[in-house]
């Protein structure tokens, strides 16, 4: 039977497993933000369960977070990208290149790099044209959605909802800088999301730490970045929430992470993960591909 961790317990060992060397306790502290006297008590109760030693995380440490673990990705990849026009008229949007590379290119090799291997690509729009990633990445899985036409994204999630469980959902849309925010090891769910003085999009209200509100334009917010992790028992929830929500009147209007965020949020409590502006780019508009890659502004 796994063992339960603390979050105390959890960041310190995920620290440890993603390190590249043995860690004092000085660099634990700054890894984790817990101080140095938590560093200190929790790593000597992690010791006394056999899980780290010597500034290193043991076999048994590693079983221990086995369950926190990321196993798979699902990208939501079925839409128009009606913002995108004209290149996407021909090409889907995830599959746009920027200085010569796909788009959704730099989400999936950030996903092989934190070892996650189980890679689910839900299409829709020009569906057959997804099939050239199989030559670079061939364990992609393709889930068909016939209703991306006629429904919002909801359907596509709808197609997804038995592969949500200790998963990443991402918009597939979305140009990757950082890969190091796609994270091996998760304590519960969690929402990507920018620490915002103001913004006109679509943000977080956040308490303690976990999402309670989600709205279009706030003040000392938190602006949705459209990667999500979701663990275990939520996944398992998300597959019947989800069918209820797209078969209820209205349902297919609906936006996927509505689910858990508005309609079923009774049921969840997820976590905000803070990345910043310069860690990814959404890519809204044909005007702001020219203006990132120049090659686009035939113009110039």
């Amino acid at each position: 039977m796994a063992i339960e961790l603390s979050r105390k317990q959890f960041d310190i060992l995920e620290a440890l497993a993603t390190a590249e060397a043995p860690l004092t306790q000085r660099e634990i502290e700054r890894r984790t933000s817990h101080s140095l006297g938590t560093v200190n008590k929790v790593s000597k109760e992690l010791a006394d369960m056999g899980f780290i030693n010597d500034g290193k995380i043991t076999g048994a440490g590693l079983d221990a977070l086995e369950p926190y673990r990321a196993r798979r990705a699902v990208f939501i990849a079925a839409g128009f990208g009606s913002r995108m026009v004209p290149i996407t008229l021909n090409t889907p949007k995830p599959l746009v290149r920027v200085h010569g590379q796909r788009i959704i290119d730099s989400l999936i090799d950030a996903c092989l790099k934190a070892g996650i291997n189980e890679i689910y690509i839900v299409r829709g729009y020009l569906a057959e044209q997804f099939d050239q990633l199989l030559y670079k990445y061939p364990m992609i899985k393709f889930l068909e959605n016939p209703a991306y036409n006629d429904a919002n994204n909801i359907s596509s999630a709808l197609v997804a909802r038995y592969m949500l469980s200790n998963a990443y959902v991402f918009e597939a849309d979305l140009l990757l800088s950082n890969p190091s925010i796609i994270k091996k090891y998760h304590y519960t769910s969690d929402f990507l999301a920018i620490p915002k003085d103001r913004t006109d999009d679509w943000c977080f209200t956040v308490k303690d730490g976990i999402i309670v509100e989600e709205k279009v334009g706030g003040l000392d917010c938190w602006q949705m970045v459209g990667i999500s992790y979701w663990n275990d028992a939520d996944g398992h929830k998300l597959s019947q929430d989800i069918a209820e929500v797209y078969n209820a009147p209205g349902g297919k209007e609906r936006y996927w992470e509505q689910v858990p965020l508005v309609y079923c949020k009774e049921h969840y409590k997820v976590a905000v993960s803070e990345c910043k502006d310069d860690d990814i780019v959404e890519i809204d508009s044909f005007k702001e591909l020219k203006a990132l890659d120049k090659s686009y502004d035939i113009g110039s």
